[in-house]
């Protein structure tokens, strides 16, 4: 019953914030297109759709995903569960005995980014408009690939404690050098693919396990150190896809 409760408590929020871009559609198509609706029941069904769909998406991240990412990271950062794999007790443990966190983190980021309903978009568009040139799994996996690096990173990251700003700053310097060496074609693509991963699937799940990792490790603050695995997520696809771009042209030329 109190699933039950939450889930129409979530549609019911849902609806409120879905209500404002309703009505600027409706308003905008009747007082400023000036032209009648079509198919008015269909579209507000779609929208009834969209809503219990909406609520019931975020009813799953908060029964499912985000305590699933919590256990996991906590598991993999137990004390005992490390001390059996490495042999080191928890206060002489150092960050290559988290290796199990980094491989897990690496396998998560890969499948979500794979499974992630925007890239997917992008990919077919993408292949059509290149007439073929860019394949709809090369990019998938060149896209899947960077994510599943950068969270891994992003989870080094926040077990030793390093400083965030200075792995953005160093991705950047790399994307900023292969956006002049990449083809033309690539680099917007390349940009977009750092969008595109930051969707419904692929953030919930590294948001949890940041934060689930963040809790689990001595001496580390949620609030600090736990978010910025998003930021990794973004960043590292847009080096794979424009190096995916860089290999296929000296593939092209060979």
């Amino acid at each position: 019953m109190g699933l039950i409760v939450d889930a129409l408590a979530f549609v019911f929020d849902t609806a409120l914030d879905v209500a404002p871009i309703v009505f600027f559609l409706f308003v905008f198509q009747l007082f400023v297109m000036r032209e009648r609706i079509r198919d008015v029941e269909q579209v507000l069904v779609g929208f009834v759709f969209v809503t219990v769909g909406l609520g019931l998406f975020l009813v799953g991240l908060e029964e499912s995903l985000f305590p699933l990412g919590r256990l996991m990271a906590q598991q993999l950062t137990n004390p005992g569960f490390l001390y059996e794999i490495s042999g080191h007790i928890a206060d002489t443990l150092v960050w290559q005995d988290f290796y199990w966190v980094y491989l897990f983190a690496a396998a998560i980021g890969f499948s979500t980014t794979l499974a992630e309903p925007a890239l997917m978009a992008v990919s077919i568009k993408a292949n059509e408009v290149s007439g073929g040139a860019i394949g709809i799994w090369g990019l998938r996996v060149a896209v899947a690939l960077g994510v599943g690096f950068g969270v891994a990173l992003g989870c080094f990251r926040i077990i030793t404690g390093l400083p965030l700003q200075h792995f953005i700053a160093a991705g950047y310097l790399v994307v900023i050098v292969q956006t002049t060496m990449a083809p033309k074609m690539i680099v917007p693509l390349a940009y977009d693919s750092g969008g595109v991963t930051t969707s419904t699937v692929t953030v919930p799940l590294i948001t949890a396990l940041g934060l689930g990792l963040a809790e689990a490790v001595p001496g580390r603050s949620p609030l600090l150190d736990g978010f910025g695995l998003v930021a990794f997520a973004s960043l590292f696809p847009i080096i794979s896809v424009l190096a995916y771009g860089q290999i296929a042209v000296l593939r092209g030329k060979k």
